[in-house]
C-alpha cells in the first residue's frame, strides 16, 4: 500500500499536469504478489520480504533501538516501506531502460 508521502506526491504530479512516463505508488503495488514477515526472536529486527509479479524478491528490515520501543506493527509497516523503496529503485532503471532502448531506435 502507498505511503502518505508517495500519495502527496503522486497528487502534486497529477495538480502540476506532468505527464512523461513515470512510476506510480499504484504501479509500485501492483508488482507485489506476496508479503511475508519474519521476527527475529528476542530481537527488535523484522524483515519483510516481497514478492514480484516476475519472480524476484524484494526484502526489507526494521529495528527499534530498544525493546521497549518495539512494537510488531511498526516494525512490519517501516520494514515493508523500506523493501518498497527498493521496488521503485529497480522499476525506475527498467523505465528508464525501456526510454533509452526507444529512443536509441529512432
Amino acid at each position: 500500500m502507498a505511503t502518505a508521502n508517495e500519495l502527496t506526491l503522486e497528487q502534486e504530479i497529477q495538480d502540476k499536469g506532468l505527464t512523461a512516463p513515470r512510476l506510480t505508488p499504484d504501479l509500485i503495488d501492483s508488482k507485489i504478489t506476496h508479503e511475508q514477515y519474519f521476527h527475529v526472536d528476542n530481537t527488535t529486527v523484522t524483515i519483510c520480504y516481497l514478492a514480484l509479479e516476475n519472480g524476484f524478491g524484494v526484502v526489507g528490515e526494521s529495528a527499534a533501538v530498544s525493546l521497549d520501543n518495539f512494537d510488531v506493527e511498526i516494525g512490519k509497516k517501516v520494514a515493508k516501506d523500506n523493501a518498497r523503496e527498493k521496488i521503485w529503485a529497480l522499476e525506475g532503471y527498467l523505465l528508464k531502460q525501456k526510454l533509452y532502448e526507444a529512443n536509441k531506435a529512432r
